[in-house]
This record gives structure tokens, C-alpha cells and sequence, in this order.
């Protein structure tokens, strides 16, 4: 899973922050920081680009579809209106 760049930079800054002779403090704490926020992230249900994009693609594709449905829908529903009428006309009085 990625990292988003300002929790990389927010990151960098904290731990810079620390004395450096508390270094195994800092991996702990670098090590359970990573930890809580990737699963933050994962529980937040986010997904990857590439899982965006392609997603993205599969509902473009999906639109193109329905709107060529419609438009078939259309023209069938317009040629057939005239028979549809015509079967709802009362026939000629006959003479």
C-alpha cells in the first residue's frame, strides 16, 4: 500500500524531531506509526489508482452502451408507435 506524500513529510518531520540516541525508540515508533496508519487506510476502504482507472474505464464503457440501449429503445419505441395507434383507433363506421 502507498503512503499519501503529507503523512511522509508530517512523518519525516516528527521522528527528525526525536534526540538520535533514542534510535531504538524511533524505530518503535516508526514501526507502530506505519502500522496504525495503514490500517486507518484500510479501513477507510480507499483503493489504488489503478484500481480507479479502471474502474473509471468499466463505467465510461458501461454509459457508451446504455446510451446506444436508449437510443435503439427510441427509434423501436417510434416505429412501432404508428401501429400501436392504430390498434387503439375505433375501425370505420361501416356504411
Amino acid at each position: 500500500m502507498t503512503t499519501m506524500p503529507n503523512f511522509e513529510a508530517l512523518y519525516k518531520n516528527f521522528t527528525e524531531a526525536l534526540p538520535k540516541g533514542l534510535l531504538t525508540l524511533h524505530q518503535d515508533l516508526e514501526k507502530n506509526m506505519r502500522v496504525a496508519f495503514e490500517a486507518t487506510m484500510r479501513r477507510m476502504n480507499l483503493v489504488t489508482r489503478e484500481e480507479f482507472e479502471i474502474q473509471s474505464a468499466v463505467l465510461t464503457k458501461t454509459r457508451a452502451r446504455l446510451e446506444a440501449l436508449e437510443v435503439r429503445v427510441t427509434a423501436l419505441e417510434t416505429a412501432r408507435s404508428p401501429q400501436v395507434e392504430s390498434f387503439n383507433q375505433p375501425p370505420p363506421p361501416s356504411a
